[in-house]
């Protein structure tokens, strides 16, 4: 219970923990930006890791001298993508093994090529998409993995969503993340972005149980 509460506390003040870590430890910073965006995205039981708000407070220190924006884009664009790309690729080799192909009671062949079918048609729009939606972000890579959605397509659009993501919510924060009623309201502007998506997500997916409920 402690953990949590540490953890929600660090996902609701990341710019006072960030800040703090900057002055005792320097340029060790971008080692640990790197590592909290490739764990959130790379593994798949660690979707609750604060990557949005801390791109957005990346983008603040950046704007104020504390932190390299160029480096800082650059290191968590290669943490984004390389993220991504281990998760596919666990899903890849361990997804088809878990279901033990056939010979398994759990594994359902045609669920199976229809999951394959859908990431080949629209799995590009879901990864990429998927990048600006917390939990659902750490899935999509591993679900494309299963499904054995083809590596070259995977990476076109992880690259894509990757450079989107990174570079729209760093330079968010490095223009505004400095004004004085977004430094006042950050706790609110993270629930926001924390909870927003994830309504959106459930309105979407009540709205296809609506429609396959219909049909």
């Amino acid at each position: 219970m402690e953990l949590i509460s540490l953890l929600f506390d660090f996902l609701l003040h990341v710019d006072k923990y960030l800040e703090a870590f900057i002055h005792n430890y320097g340029a060790w910073v971008y080692a640990l930006l790197f590592l909290i965006i490739f764990v959130e995205t790379g593994v798949v039981v660690m979707p609750f890791l604060p990557g949005d708000s801390l791109l957005f407070v990346v983008g603040a220190m950046c704007g104020v001298g504390l932190m390299s924006y160029p480096l800082s884009m650059a290191i968590l664009f290669v943490a984004a993508v390389a993220g991504n790309q281990s998760n596919y690729a666990i899903g890849r080799h361990f997804g088809p093994k878990v279901f033990q192909w056939e010979d398994s009671k759990f594994f359902n062949k045609r669920a199976f090529d229809q999951a394959h079918a859908f990431y080949e048609k629209y799995g590009g729009i879901t990864i990429v998409a998927a990048r600006f939606m917390p939990f659902l972000r750490t899935f999509a890579p591993f679900v494309a993995g299963v499904a054995q959605m083809t590596r070259s397509k995977f990476t076109l659009f992880d690259v894509t969503g990757g450079a989107l993501w990174v570079g729209s919510i760093v330079t968010v924060g490095y223009l505004f993340g400095n004004i004085p009623w977004v430094q006042h309201n950050l706790e609110k502007i993270i629930w926001a972005m924390i909870l927003i998506p994830g309504l959106v997500i459930m309105f979407g997916a009540w709205k296809s149980s609506r429609k396959a409920a219909q049909a």
